[in-house]
């Protein structure tokens, strides 16, 4: 059997593991994630306009939380909302 070739990002992932920089979430505070997670489902279309120099550099964070710019975007705008 061959060995698994993981990425560069999977053997950090796997060092991390065995240094314990991971711990264990209790079962209520995954519960609480997932109810989250359900309550901002989004079922909404919106269509704007923007300045092409604040969406570059809205890309450019959403890049660097390695998160998409779209749903950096809905997080944006849902913590303006419910703040």
């Amino acid at each position: 059997m061959r060995p698994t070739k993981l990425t560069r990002a999977e053997r950090d992932i796997e060092q991390a593991l065995l240094r314990g920089d991971y711990v264990d979430v209790p079962k209520g505070e995954i519960d609480s994630i997932v109810q989250d997670i359900a309550h901002r489902r989004k079922d909404a279309v919106l269509n704007i306009r923007v300045n092409s120099e604040d969406l570059r550099s809205i890309k450019q964070k959403a890049k660097r939380y390695g998160v998409k710019y779209q749903s950096f975007i809905a997080e944006l705008l849902h913590r303006v909302a419910h703040s």
